[in-house]
């Protein structure tokens, strides 16, 4: 998958470097696959949720934190579109943030 806005998740990380390893990991795993659908994500991630607007998201480092992206299945790109604190997580709504 291309990912798009990789630069929100360095900034995210460079502010908080106890969820680097983590994003990285998430990160690398995405580049490298190649979803087709929903149920790819679910066999892969099985915390994953996914909202309206083929949305889905990501507990990241224990659900300390929130990664919300967006896929275009046909361009196999997904879209970062907020990553965050858990609590801050909880202030958004998934389906139509844009904070990317």
């Amino acid at each position: 998958m291309r990912i798009i806005s990789v630069g929100t998740l360095r900034h995210f990380w460079a502010r908080h470097p106890e969820a680097e390893q983590a994003l990285r990991a998430w990160h690398d795993e995405a580049r490298h696959a190649a979803w087709q659908s929903p149920q790819d994500i679910r066999e892969r991630y099985a915390s994953a949720s996914f909202v309206g607007s083929n949305r889905v998201v990501f507990n990241i480092k224990g659900n300390q934190y929130r990664l919300v992206i967006a896929v275009a299945w046909r361009f196999q790109a997904v879209y970062i579109k907020f990553v965050g604190r858990h609590a801050d997580y909880d202030r958004i709504d998934a389906a139509t943030v844009e904070d990317a």
